[in-house]
């Protein structure tokens, strides 16, 4: 079963202590554990963490990469909101 996060709890975890939480589409990753294998460098999961980073990640990769990390990072989806 898949944890659901609304943007507002994943905003909360931008640091390595309380995870490292970023947005592709509807899925939320735990990238913490991950800054060190980043081929692009920590640098930039650090400045996306608690944040949305969909646009940024399809910029740079594809759905193979999505599918090769998604089992190891992904910590739950992102809570539906209302539209108004």
């Amino acid at each position: 079963m898949s944890k659901s996060f609304t943007k507002a709890e994943v905003a909360k975890h931008k640091d390595e202590k309380e995870g490292m939480f970023i947005i592709v589409d509807d899925g939320v990753y735990d990238v913490a554990g991950f800054l060190e294998e980043h081929p692009g460098g920590a640098k930039i999961l650090k400045r996306m963490a608690g944040k949305d980073a969909t646009k940024q990640f399809w910029k740079y990769h594809n759905q193979k990469v999505l599918d090769k990390y998604a089992g190891k990072l992904k910590v739950g989806t992102v809570a539906d909101s209302a539209k108004l």
